[in-house]
Formats: C-alpha cells, sequence, structure tokens
C-alpha cells in the first residue's frame, strides 16, 4: 500500500504534534490530541521513514496556504497556481491530490501561524539543508506563478528562509531562477558571472551530488515530490551545459 493510501484509508498515528499534528488531524477528519499528535481512537501507525515522508507533504501544503491568504483571501490566480503545482510539477493522483487540498483547506482554516509550521518543520529537517532548499524552491515556484512575487508573500517566505538560516545570497540564487532571464543559468548553480569555468565545473559537481533524486529521496521526500527532484537535477545539468557553450562561443 501507498503511503497516501494506507494514510486516507485509515486513521493514523505519529508523534509529530504541534501545529503540523493538528492540521493533519483536521485535514484527515480524524480526533486528535493537538497537545500530543497523537490520534484518539484505533490507528495504524507510520514508519519513521513514512512519518518523515508525511511531515514534508503536510509542511508544503500547510505553508503554502498560509502564503495564498498572506494578503486576506485566496484568489483565482492563486487557486490556479497551486493546481497547476499538483498537476504538473508532481503528478498528483487523486488520493494524493484530495489529501493536499484537504490539508491545504485545514491550514487556511487554521490559527497556526506560517511561522509555527516553518519553525516545525526545521526542527524536524535542519540536518538536511537540500529538502529545507527544496521546500523554499516550492513556495518562491508557486508564488510567481503569475510572473511575479507579491510583496506580502515575500515576507513569508523571507520568514523562512530566516528560519531555515539560509543566506541572502542563497535566497537571491533562487529567486533569480523564476524572476529573471539573463542570469538564470548561472543562479541554478549558484555561480557568478566571474566564476572560472573551473569554479563552475566545482560547483556543478557538488549540486550533482547533492541533489540527485535518490539521494533526496533518501533523505525522506516524499515520492509524490519525485518529478520535481527530477526536474531540479535536470535544471542543474541544463544550466551546466549552457554556460559551456555560452563560454565557447
Amino acid at each position: 500500500m501507498s503511503l497516501i493510501g494506507k494514510i486516507v484509508g485509515g486513521t493514523i498515528g505519529f508523534a509529530l504534534g504541534g501545529p503540523l499534528g493538528a492540521i493533519a488531524g483536521a485535514a484527515l477528519g480524524h480526533a486528535y490530541d493537538v497537545g500530543s499528535g497523537k490520534a484518539i481512537e484505533p490507528r495504524i501507525f507510520l514508519s519513521n521513514r513514512e512519518e518523515t515522508q508525511f511531515t514534508f507533504f503536510l509542511a508544503a501544503f500547510s505553508m503554502l496556504a498560509k502564503v495564498a491568504k498572506i494578503d486576506g483571501r485566496v484568489s483565482e490566480a492563486e487557486i490556479a497556481a497551486i493546481e497547476k503545482f499538483m498537476d504538473h510539477d508532481l503528478n498528483l493522483d487523486v488520493k494524493s491530490k484530495r489529501l493536499a487540498i484537504n490539508i491545504f483547506n485545514a491550514a487556511i482554516s487554521s490559527d497556526q501561524t506560517f511561522q509555527a509550521f516553518a519553525h516545525q518543520f526545521y526542527n524536524h529537517f535542519r540536518y538536511h539543508p537540500q529538502l529545507l532548499h527544496t521546500m523554499i524552491d516550492i513556495l518562491v515556484r508557486v508564488s510567481v506563478a503569475d510572473g511575479h512575487i507579491n510583496t506580502s508573500e515575500e515576507k513569508l517566505i523571507l520568514d523562512a528562509v530566516g528560519i531555515f538560516n539560509f543566506s541572502n545570497t542563497e535566497y537571491m540564487n533562487l529567486r533569480a531562477q523564476y524572476l529573471q532571464t539573463n542570469d538564470k543559468y548561472y543562479a541554478v548553480l549558484g555561480c557568478d558571472h566571474d566564476y572560472s569555468m573551473e569554479q563552475i565545473k566545482k560547483q556543478y559537481r557538488k549540486l550533482v551530488f547533492e541533489y540527485h533524486p535518490d539521494k533526496i529521496a533518501s533523505k525522506g521526500l516524499p515520492v509524490e515530490f519525485t518529478k520535481l527532484a527530477n526536474d531540479k537535477f535536470r535544471e542543474i545539468q541544463e544550466a551546466y551545459d549552457a554556460i559551456k557553450k555560452e563560454r565557447k562561443k
């Protein structure tokens, strides 16, 4: 049974607790002890790996919900961006999409804050910087779906950047991948135009090692996010090839 099938098919028990535990209870329609994050009724348990994957899935759509609602309402454009993310970037099946929507709606209705979700996510994944980077990537990717980033949305994303201990340079490089075209390839690799080809090659090899889809998945990325990891890996390769071609002119 897949993780999502297991979650949707029965009452689950896990030790997550906190704000995300409360969202899980609301999204799944189970009775939860909010303080402990544990289901009150009889339940099946997730393995440690499944729990980690579900935490990522849960946090992603909870944080996206708060970003979408930061200006007071969720617009049709924002709904379209979320649906595009689920369909195109993640290729979610019907069950996974239904769960994602339930989490999104539960988070929108919740009194919990974006910052609370971000802190809990960081505490869970603090030793996995690639997954922290992936979460920031997701937030930016969806926020700029209409071609620009709203000031209030970016403020929340910057809160996550601070909570995750990202540098401003790291964030600006990621941001540039979606909002600029001239420096996109250099931004993908986290390089400057004045880097030597040897420096660029070194950075490329580092990223290929860190962001190989199998490596990311082994750290707890849900299978539903595999396409996103594959796309990121391909972007790294395409950026390096484009820079090599540009420098041979």
